[in-house]
């Protein structure tokens, strides 16, 4: 049985909640937030106690800890953990600063301990079978990778202007998934990005709509496309052509009832934002974190793709800049 502090009681740290609760080899022992009364509510739902970062990282009754706090705490929360030698899942990104980040990492690959990037769209149940029957050869190589990722609408503007911009905050899951499919690590990264949706983000100096197209060595290509609005809804689909045909999974819906009339077919709409649609692939991201764990072996994704997907984050946002490809070759970030 695992035992977990959980650091922060927000929105997505309530969902890791109930889903380490519900784990038949996990149990909720401590919550730690800023705001104590986050904490009291969840901590009192669990069966969990309250305690202090310091208390839950000092206490010898935990095993892990689930980090789903603000992105600015979370290098300096990995790097505590792994001085207490505890197991780390920390959510996307370790940092918005790849220097720190890496260095964060470097701590807990110097601890020992074991540290996962929250990348939970790895463990959607339709994108692991594509990856599966990808690895499997079922399209041969792959040669192009096209990812739509759409909000149905955007954040609060607070939220974009501590947000560390759309590629390294949404886009950057993206870029983790194009660098699974690819099989290669990307060499060179073209991005645009327009303020379509709200001109307020483009005050901030943030983009809502952009595309990015990554090349890897041997020429296989990705093409992401993100948008900070869908009208109709959570827009999350792959495609995978290869040299022996295309692998596609598509949008999620409540139901597969179709309504056909004089008028037309209609189905249900897709499913409204990620709580919803990624519901099950966080349950499924903590299940491979703590067999991972209990196995003695290393979990993923690792805090080294966390890196990695930061780096394209990082490249796309330059290219933006530049209005040219950035070559990750010419990139120093701290490695």
């Amino acid at each position: 049985m695992l035992a977990f502090a959980l650091l922060g009681a927000g929105r997505i740290g309530r969902l890791h909640a109930a889903n380490i609760a519900a784990h038949p080899n996990a149990r909720l022992a401590a919550v730690a937030d800023a705001v104590p009364a986050a904490a009291e509510e969840v901590a009192a739902r669990h069966g969990a106690r309250t305690a202090s970062v310091e208390d839950a990282l000092a206490s010898a009754e935990v095993d892990a800890v689930l980090i789903a706090t603000s992105t600015d705490t979370h290098a300096p929360l990995i790097e505590a953990a792994a001085a207490a030698g505890k197991a780390i899942l920390c959510e996307k990104p370790i940092d918005l600063d790849i220097a720190r980040a890496t260095a964060a990492v470097r701590a807990a690959r110097a601890a020992g301990v074991a540290l996962a990037v929250g990348f939970n769209r790895r463990f959607d149940a339709s994108f692991a079978s594509l990856k599966a029957r990808l690895d499997a050869g079922a399209i041969g190589a792959p040669e192009i990778v096209a990812i739509a990722s759409r909000d149905p609408a955007p954040p609060p503007l607070s939220y974009v202007e501590v947000s560390g911009g759309l590629f390294r905050d949404m886009m950057i899951h993206d870029l983790d998934m194009a660098r699974w499919l690819l099989g290669e690590e990307p060499v060179e990264v073209h991005a645009m990005g327009s303020a379509l949706v709200d001109p307020a983000i483009a005050a901030a100096g943030d983009v809502d709509t952009a595309v990015v197209t990554l090349r890897t060595a041997s020429g296989r290509l990705a093409q992401i496309s993100n948008s900070r609005r869908a009208a109709y809804g959570y827009d999350q689909r792959i495609e995978v052509h290869g040299s022996g045909g295309m692998l596609r999974a598509e949008n999620l819906r409540p139901t597969t009832v179709e309504l056909a009339t004089a008028d037309g077919f209609v189905r249900d709409p897709v499913l409204h934002f990620f709580l919803e649609r990624y519901g099950p692939a966080y349950r499924a991201e903590l299940d491979a974190f703590v067999t991972a764990v209990a196995a003695g072996s290393p979990p993923a994704p690792t805090g080294e793709d966390g890196l990695a997907a930061l780096r394209l984050a990082d490249a796309a946002q330059a290219s933006l800049a530049s209005r040219a490809p950035v070559s990750l070759a010419d990139r120093t970030d701290g490695r």
